[in-house]
Parts: C-alpha cells; structure tokens; sequence
C-alpha cells in the first residue's frame, strides 16, 4: 500500500482567534493532500476534465487529536484503503512530525461534469487495485 506525503506549513490565515489552526482548514490541506497524491500518480484532475470526469466527496468521517499553530510544518499523509467501480475511500492523516493531529476517512465518487454518477476512471481502477 503506497503512502503518499505531501508538507503544508500553516499561515496565520490559517488560525482562528485563539491561536490554533481553524478547523475548517484542515479540509483544504486534506483536499490538497489528495489532488498532488493522484498528480504524483499521473492522474490530472484537469485532463478527467476534458474526459466529461470529476470526484467529490461523497463523506467524509473526521476525527480532531491535536492542534496545529502558525508556522508548523505538517505532513499530510495519504493511503487509498478501498476502492470499487464507483467509490474511492482514502484515508488521511495529517500529522506535525510523528504526532497526529487529525484523521480523515474519505469517500470520493466519479460524477459527470455534464451531472449525474458516473464509473470510476479505468486509470485509478487499475492504478489503485488493491490485493
């Protein structure tokens, strides 16, 4: 199972007014985590794009361990942990050194840019086939 980890440094628009990393923002940093791990897998959300393709998330369980403060290095951490001919579950971790800070399970689906579900992308079926 490939790991993939991708490093976000928190900006202080990334905190709230007590110091702390705003939770909200903890999705962006998991959203990008998973756009540069398909990119470093070869797969460009603009090319599905040109193909009638796109993900969303279908849900998306989150579990808060730790905090995060401006100017730490973090590691968001990448692993697909399923995948089936319509969804594809990641698990995430985001992490400031070997502590975790946060846990996401997320389940992405294929849709139609023109509306409406569509099959999951022959590339990742077969790039991610688990055995």
């Amino acid at each position: 199972m490939t790991e993939h980890h991708f490093p976000v440094r928190i900006y202080y628009e990334d905190t709230d007014f007590s110091g702390n990393v705003y939770h909200a923002a903890y999705l962006k940093f998991f959203e990008r985590g998973r756009t540069e791990f398909l990119r470093d897998e070869g797969i460009h959300h603009s090319e599905l794009a040109e193909q009638g393709i796109a993900f969303a998330v279908r849900s998306m369980e989150i579990f808060y361990d730790g905090a995060a403060h401006i100017d730490d290095l973090l590691t968001v951490k990448t692993v697909v942990a399923a995948i089936s001919g319509a969804r594809l579950t990641l698990d995430q971790t985001i992490l400031r050194g070997d502590t975790v800070l946060t846990r996401a399970t997320v389940i992405v689906v294929a849709i139609k840019t023109s509306g409406g579900p569509a099959r999951m992308p022959k590339i990742i079926l077969e790039r991610f086939k688990l055995e």
